[in-house]
This record gives C-alpha cells, sequence and structure tokens, in this order.
C-alpha cells in the first residue's frame, strides 16, 4: 500500500503497513503499543460500546475491524528501543523475553458484575519490578475520566479504545525521549507523547484511524502541555486530558 506521512509538532504520523514502514525508521527508545494479538474482535457499533452485555442501543459511529486480528501476534519485530509495553501481553506472554513486569488496569474499579467483559487488562513491560495497578473505569459508556467529565457516553473513536490518562501513566514509565506506536489506532499514545513533551512516531494502516489520529494529535499539539485538575479518588496524578481511542 502507498505511504502517507505526517508531520505534527514532534510526532510523526504514518499512513502505512508497519511491516513495510518499520525498516525505514530512525532509531527509537522505547516501543508503547496494544497490538492486534489474535482474538478476532468483532466491533459492531450498532449496539452501546458494552458490545455483548448492552441491553439498550445507543447511537455511535461504525468501527472498522482490526486489521491482523485474526492471527497469533509475534512480537519480535517490536521489541525495539530499550523499553518495551505490551497491552494484551497475556495472549502473547509466551513469546516475549524472560522478565519484564505487569501492569494491571482495573478497569470495573468494583462497579460492574464479572459477566461484563474483562475484569483488567494485563500491561507488560519490559523493565523488571513489582506488578502495579492503575485503577480507571472503562466499561462499555461508563468512562472516567475521559473527554474532561466523570462517566459520560461519548462515540467510540476505535473499537479498543484507551484513556489518555493511562497512557500518559505509562510513556511516564519509561525513560524514552522517542517513542513509537506502530498499532496507532486513532492516536491516544500520540496524544500523551505530546502532553509529555515526548517525540512520538505512530504507524496506522487504517485511514479512517489514521485521520482520527492526525486531528487528535493536532489538537493536542495546539493545547499547553501538563494541565492539573482533580480526579477520582482512585485515579492518582490526573491530568486534564481530553479524548481517548
Amino acid at each position: 500500500m502507498s505511504v502517507r506521512t505526517e508531520t505534527i509538532g514532534d510526532a510523526t504520523l504514518i499512513l502505512g503497513d508497519c511491516r513495510e514502514v518499520l525498516p525505514t525508521l530512525p532509531r527509537v527508545d522505547a516501543v508503547v503499543s496494544d497490538p492486534p494479538y489474535g482474538i478476532a474482535l468483532k466491533a459492531t457499533m450498532r449496539k452501546a460500546p458494552t458490545w455483548k452485555y448492552s441491553r439498550r442501543k445507543a447511537r455511535a459511529p461504525e468501527l472498522s475491524r482490526i486489521a491482523g486480528d485474526d492471527a497469533p501476534f509475534d512480537p519480535s519485530p517490536f521489541l525495539l528501543g530499550e523499553e518495551q509495553i505490551f497491552f494484551g501481553a497475556y495472549a502473547f506472554y509466551s513469546r516475549l523475553p524472560d522478565g519484564g513486569s505487569w501492569i494491571v488496569w482495573d478497569k470495573k474499579c468494583g462497579q460492574f458484575e464479572s459477566w461484563t467483559g474483562a475484569d483488567c487488562d494485563l500491561i507488560w513491560w519490559s523493565r523488571g519490578g513489582a506488578p502495579r495497578i492503575h485503577r480507571q473505569m472503562w466499561m462499555g459508556t461508563s468512562r472516567e475520566h475521559h473527554r474532561g467529565g466523570a462517566a459520560t457516553q461519548p462515540p467510540s473513536n476505535h473499537p479498543t479504545e484507551k484513556p489518555v490518562l493511562l497512557m500518559v501513566k505509562l510513556v511516564e514509565r519509561t525513560a524514552a525521549r522517542t517513542i513509537l506506536d506502530p498499532f496507532m489506532g486513532s492516536g491516544t499514545t500520540g496524544v500523551a507523547c505530546i502532553k509529555l513533551g515526548r517525540k512520538f512516531i505512530g504507524i496506522e494502516i487504517e485511514p479512517k484511524y489514521f485521520d482520527i489520529a492526525c486531528r487528535r494529535i493536532e489538537e493536542a499539539w495546539k493545547q499547553p502541555r501538563l494541565f492539573e485538575e482533580p480526579a477520582p479518588k482512585h485515579v492518582q496524578g490526573a491530568l486534564d486530558l481530553e479524548g481517548a481511542a
């Protein structure tokens, strides 16, 4: 496929297949990404983003399937730089290097029943250390600290969207100046990097999500860095972070 590149401040955004783009990139310090890891997610937004367990319908944009999510994920081409952070690593941990540590993202915060999807996400960090927990409610249409509000019901930008606050916390953990997300989606890792003054390289294969990422990162670049505002009690050190995906 043809490659398109956009530069926004310290962010370089590339529309293309990351397998083809990676050999052309300069050195990066860290990879922070939520890769497609073989769960074949069926994201139909004809229902609310609680998908399987929602009892009511909600208006939301139609979302595309995730490219590459129908095959096992091989992390070896993406073990670049000094550090790596991968979401969903429970699905491919046997193919990761020995060592590392885990960050548990508690999505429910005790407010949902066990049948409403996964209780948490397991995030692998290549640095060793004690396991850590990030608590931020992110279940279907209930999303804490999302776009400036408490629990809100905004349309989803991407089937596997992430809170900007969570991504800021992950990027902060690294010592990296230049961070790569080879599966950029709608650009949340890039938004976090912009807010923290880090350089960012993002690659996305789906034009729809690439355009969303460009818009969101451009909006973030126009804003002052590191706003502060009160956050929910179990979300420590919250920043004023608008948007997610």
